[in-house]
């Protein structure tokens, strides 16, 4: 009798898990603290000693951007939130003061390992490359003259040092620029407070970094330190009693009220512009800063004391990106072939034949994008029976191939159609530019639906062929742009299926005109089915679930934040569904709670690329599914975007998608594992196992097909 009321009570505790209301704020991580984990395993990777000493210096860089994007956009975001008195609580519930106040405790410890690893660990083992920085009080008087001259020479015509006195207000400085704040005295003035403000902003166009001259190796010195050492030349007749460098960052997050823009091209370089000037967020300075000269700028920004952050200097650790072009070629990772599809390279076959044969994938940056993508474009754009290109661009880069494929295509009497979305974040001008430049060469350019971005990746062209006119696509979960695409892993897809090119077709038709199309064979189209699709293969998985046929998910995505999306997910667990999770970024999904998502594991990969492949894989009782998407698992992404998914339906495909996703589940090098608290821990190999870094692999497999490329092209040519 005791052990079956022990029983009993057992089923009725796991009754009463299973009912848990799955809205319970507990059930979430923060969106804002899960991305601040994210960028703290980005400075792991700067401290990771097995990085060559660039490629660390790199992510330093890379912490420094990602974290002014955080505070420009998302800090700002709450602020507003706050000033607004915006009671809405976020689906952990937490208030935007609570988030704004638990950011800065996390954030603070990070910026201060991130200066210690630069100044204790990189710098020195750079110095020891002969890459040096020296500080200005250390050089010799020669060197001190020489850039006494160069200051005179090069600067000193570009400086506008500007008073702040009654009779001129503080200067209103621009975002992200790094600024010199001077206290100055005439010889007569004696006390503070009859000394004098001054701001200098440093010029635009220039490198912080300027080479010492006769020296052997590289050796700079920042230009801030130049400008502070020589500023007697600014202020002629004063003294310089002290200098610290500033800098602001600034909400940037553009809004359009594009229902009342009649020219949105017009309208989107207006905000631009105005992006220098939004309202200040957040102030960086120099350790040293005297506490009174901190309160002055508290209060001409209008910041509270913990929107203040002092380093140990220098400020801006994102331009030393710079210095990872300096010529030393054994402290960057080593540099690879890309492959290009044997199926694009077979002698007789045009690319448009080997499309129509079989659907192909590229695998970036281990596939070409020039000799694959590129190729396929400036195949469309040559060829005679082409009739039209139509294509969605979102960032581009600069001097694309891309753009210069469809001037072209347009120049030698094509339709051609760019879908340019101007809302592309930070990408803005340089999209304005191209929009006009292919405006110029004849191509038609349309900017956007009112009220959301467009971030599907898809180009289509429609040809003549012997038989009929067929339309051959390339979809892609990254951009069309040729240096993301060393730099990210991507995926991309090449097809000629009919049922694919109607669905393409009332897309374009979407995004270009009118459309109110509900019936989509094959795509998923976000805002439209496509997360209700997604949560359907979730919910369909726990329907075909049994003990024979086990239920399985497994997703690699940048971002998993939808709170319906988990949910589904949740009960996806809750009813034995095994769950596998490959999430670069944010996740707001919490693992391992008992009776919720204890049969869902999260895992992180970062490494020598920004993981971007987004690969959905459903077990669907043993016959799979595999689907590639554009969309993270975002709010935005599902809601406020143009997205798309789309399934590979070819055996072959889908075998080399399950390969991909099982490497990076088996990574146990760069992989960290996220618990239940919010942390992550790094996966080991287990005792006997191999170690195993999933990028690693995939360079190792792309170079051992080159060699093999190679030695056949020999022994071809003997």
């Amino acid at each position: 009798m005791p052990r079956k009321s022990k029983n009993k009570s057992k089923n009725k505790e796991r009754s009463l898990v299973q009912e848990r209301d799955l809205h319970d704020p507990d059930l979430y991580f923060n969106r804002e603290l899960s991305w601040i984990e994210f960028n703290r395993r980005v400075l792991e990777e700067a401290e990771d000693s097995n990085h060559p000493l660039l490629e660390r210096l790199k992510f330093i860089s890379i912490f420094t951007s990602n974290l002014d994007e955080f505070f420009m956009i998302r800090v700002a975001g709450l602020k507003e939130q706050h000033s607004a008195s915006v009671v809405n609580l976020s689906p952990d519930g937490m208030s935007a003061q609570e988030q704004l106040d638990e950011i800065r405790e996390r954030l603070a410890p990070l910026i201060e390992r991130q200066f210690n690893v630069l100044h204790s660990d990189i710098m020195p083992q750079l110095a020891n490359h002969n890459l040096i920085i020296h500080p200005y009080s250390t050089l010799p008087n020669r060197d001190r003259l020489h850039l006494r001259e160069y200051f005179t020479r090069n600067l000193l015509p570009l400086l506008t040092p500007l008073a702040v006195d009654p009779a001129h207000p503080f200067p209103h400085v621009l975002n992200r620029w790094l600024n010199v704040l001077f206290v100055i005295a005439s010889p007569g003035e004696h006390t503070t407070d009859q000394h004098r403000y001054a701001v200098l902003q440093l010029p635009p166009g220039l490198s912080r970094f300027i080479p010492l001259e006769r020296r052997h190796g590289h050796h700079f010195v920042m230009m801030g330190e130049i400008i502070q050492a020589n500023a007697d030349l600014l202020f002629p007749g004063f003294t310089i009693e002290e200098s610290y460098t500033f800098r602001v960052i600034r909400d940037a997050d553009i809004e359009i009220a594009e229902d009342e823009a009649s020219d949105l091209l017009t309208e989107m370089e207006e905000q631009v512009r105005n992006r220098r000037w939004g309202s200040p967020v957040m102030l960086e300075t120099e350790e040293g800063l005297p506490a009174h000269l901190t309160s002055m700028l508290r209060e001409i920004l209008d910041l509270e004391d913990k929107d203040i952050y002092k380093v140990k200097g220098p400020l801006n650790l994102s331009d030393f990106m710079a210095l990872t072009d300096v010529n030393l070629r054994s402290l960057k990772f080593r540099p690879f072939a890309t492959r290009p599809l044997q199926d694009f390279n077979t002698e007789g076959t045009s690319v448009f034949t080997a499309i129509r044969r079989q659907d192909l994938m590229v695998h970036h940056p281990f596939d070409s994008f020039s000799q694959n993508v590129v190729k396929f474009l400036d195949a469309a754009a040559a060829d005679p029976k082409v009739m039209a290109i139509k294509l969605t661009l979102y960032r581009t880069g600069g001097d694309s191939p891309i753009i210069e494929a469809l001037k072209r295509a347009a120049e030698n009497g094509k339709q051609v159609i760019a879908f340019v979305e101007l809302k592309a974040r930070f990408d803005e001008q340089n999209n304005i530019i191209w929009a006009r430049a292919l405006e110029q060469a004849g191509v038609h350019v349309v900017y956007g639906i009112i009220g959301l971005k467009t971030h599907c990746k898809i180009a289509m062209v429609v040809r003549r062929d012997d038989d009929r006119i067929r339309t051959y696509l390339h979809l892609s979960t990254g951009n069309y742009n040729q240096k993301t695409a060393r730099l990210y892993t991507d995926i991309g897809y090449f097809s000629a299926r009919e049922d694919f090119e109607e669905d393409a077709i009332n897309l374009f038709n979407l995004l270009t005109g009118y459309s109110e199309n509900k019936k989509w064979r094959r795509l998923a189209v976000a805002p439209i089915n496509l997360s209700l699709r997604v949560i359907e293969m979730i919910d369909r998985e726990v329907k075909l679930h049994s003990s024979e046929s086990p239920g399985e998910i497994l997703i690699k995505i940048n971002s998993l934040v939808d709170d319906k999306i988990i949910r589904a997910l949740y009960r996806a667990s809750q009813a034995g569904v095994k769950i596998r999770l490959v999430v670069r970024g944010i996740c707001c999904l919490k693992p391992g709670i008992p009776g919720i998502s204890e049969n869902i594991e999260v895992r992180s990969v970062l490494g020598r690329f920004l993981e971007h492949t987004r690969i959905l894989c459903f077990r669907n009782g043993g016959d799979e599914e595999y689907y590639l998407t554009s969309a993270d698992l975002m709010p935005r992404n599902l809601y406020r975007r143009v997205e798309i998914m789309f399934p590979v339906l070819e055996d072959k495909r889908k075998a080399e998608l399950r390969d991909i996703l099982e490497v990076y589940w088996e990574d146990n090098v760069k992989s960290r594992r996220l618990l239940a608290d919010g942390t992550y821990e790094h996966v080991e190999a287990a005792e006997g196992e191999k170690p195993l870094s999933a990028q690693q692999h995939f360079l190792n497999q792309l170079r051992r097909t080159m060699q093999r490329s190679s030695r056949a092209k020999r022994l071809l040519s003997n």
